[in-house]
């Protein structure tokens, strides 16, 4: 198949959406699930989104294709836990919710970028006096409507520490 004949999966991305935004979600439903990794480099991370999706898919819980998100949170160099937003809640599934301020920024890049966004991220919290008690990103396609588009977008998203934490 040539390049020119790729039907894209993935939507194209609005950067101007995520870029450099505030979110305060309220129990915002997610499926989660774990990726094996070796230093911070993920070895099944198709077959676990593939089955996450599947799920979210059988539930009739799939958000709208704009609305897709997966975030990415690396606890460890050895595990990473992916997050799939969604409808509703999905029976078989680890179901999570997220609560808090979550401030984004757009970065375009390869996946080994990830180190440098997140010291980007730490730098522009700074200057509007905020700090991060976790990272997420959200990949905004996959590697081959990455290439498909030309570009490598993803989100970093910042959960803020709340008021609460901050003054303990």
């Amino acid at each position: 198949m040539s390049h020119s004949d790729y039907q894209p999966c993935c939507p194209p991305f609005n950067a101007s959406f995520w870029d450099e935004k505030t979110n305060v979600w309220q129990d915002k439903p997610f499926i989660t699930d774990n990726v094996v990794q070796v230093l911070h480099i993920p070895l099944n991370i198709g077959r676990v989104i593939r089955r996450m999706w599947k799920r979210v898919t059988d539930a009739g819980a799939a958000l709208p294709a704009e609305e897709c998100l997966i975030l990415a949170y690396d606890p460890s160099p050895w595990k990473s836990e992916l997050l799939v937003a969604v409808a509703r809640e999905v029976p078989g599934a680890k179901n999570v919710m997220l609560t808090g301020e979550f401030v984004s920024k757009v970065f375009e890049g390869p996946y080994c970028s990830v180190p440098k966004w997140l010291r980007t991220m730490e730098g522009y919290l700074a200057g509007v006096n905020k700090r991060a008690r976790r990272y997420y990103v959200h990949f905004a396609s996959c590697p081959k409507c990455a290439r498909h588009y030309g570009k490598n977008y993803a989100v970093v998203f910042a959960q803020l520490v709340s008021e609460n934490e901050a003054d303990s």
